[in-house]
């Protein structure tokens, strides 16, 4: 899912309505907690929609749900990006990038694809932030409404 450039080359996700498509979304981002499994506290902004870029936005939609943990004591974070880029795989996940980004602070990040979850998601470990957190991106293919429907 992440070899796309837009998202027009954003596989499919199949049909849904936007409020099923939030609710995966939102327990794709709970299961991602619990493999943190760390302590501490998640923001609670819910998922959002998006349009599919290139497709009718009454009958297309991508979802994305943005959220940061913050443990307990920040020194739970040590190893959490290599334990994850172990347990992912067996919970469906396939790595497709791991190691420190290009910003200036070289935050360590995991994107993993979920290919029957249909959905994306980026990890970063922002050890330089007072106090040190994880930012996750989750997003998920383009779904389709059921004929008659139109996105919410």
């Amino acid at each position: 899912m992440t070899d796309a450039k837009d998202s027009d080359s954003l596989p499919s996700a199949g049909v849904s309505t936007t409020s099923d498509a939030l609710d995966a979304a939102e327990k794709v981002s709970s299961e991602l907690y619990d493999l943190i499994g760390l302590k501490g506290k998640a923001t609670q902004p819910g998922p959002g929609v998006n349009e599919c870029s290139g497709k009718d936005p009454e009958k297309y939609f991508t979802t994305f749900h943005a959220w940061t943990f913050t443990p307990a004591s920040p020194e739970q974070l040590a190893g959490v990006m290599e334990r994850l880029k172990a347990e992912m795989p067996k919970h469906g996940w396939k790595i497709v990038d791991f190691g420190p980004d290009t910003s200036q602070s070289k935050s360590v990040t995991i994107t993993a694809d979920n290919d029957a979850r249909k959905h994306s998601v980026k990890i970063a470990h922002w050890a330089n932030e007072n106090p040190p957190k994880l930012n996750v991106f989750l997003v998920s293919g383009c779904y389709q409404v059921p004929e008659g429907d139109k996105v919410d």
